[in-house]
């Protein structure tokens, strides 16, 4: 079926999933409030990307030929190809050959609360485990560091923005 689809049907079809993918973790996330607590969520959230991003990862370098150990530009590479990256605005700015700073502009789950009157979520501590963990399955040698995200105040233009290094 999906060799009769033409090209624009096939981009539809990637935003489709990727909205479903984000409804599921979301529809995850909230069951598990309700079960719990928003505490008990957040930690099993983390666990849960934990496990995650470097499946995401492994499988992002295998499909795209992008080289294990290949630094910030492998990163920069598979960062444009992460699950999420069909629904957000996202930039990555290489600053020197040390340092990459990507910088999430838009992400449909915050956008969503705001519309909604709701304060942005908390998901700094899920995204500190998302991107170090990510990263690090590029490189090893990559090092994570958070610049804002919420609940830290960030610009009206962008969310989230993180910090990548190589180790010398």
């Amino acid at each position: 079926m999906f060799e009769e689809l033409d090209r624009e049907e096939l981009l539809k079809l990637v935003e489709m999933y990727a909205k479903a993918w984000q409804a599921m973790d979301g529809a995850y996330f909230l069951s598990l409030e309700r079960e719990f607590d928003m505490e008990t969520a957040i930690e099993m959230d983390k666990s849960a990307w934990h496990i995650f991003s470097p499946i995401e990862a492994k499988r992002i370098m295998r499909e795209f030929n992008i080289p294990e150990g290949g630094g910030l530009d492998a990163l920069a590479e598979a960062l444009k190809y992460r699950v999420y990256a069909a629904l957000n605005t996202q930039d990555i700015n290489r600053v020197n050959k040390n340092t990459l700073i990507f910088t999430m502009e838009t992400c449909r789950v915050q956008v969503a609360r705001n519309r909604k009157g709701l304060p942005d979520f908390p998901c700094k501590q899920v995204g500190v485990i998302e991107y170090e963990e990510f990263a690090k399955s590029i490189d090893p040698r990559i090092r994570t560091e958070v610049v804002y995200c919420p609940p830290d105040d960030h610009p009206d233009d962008a969310y989230c923005q993180w910090k990548f290094t190589m180790e010398k």
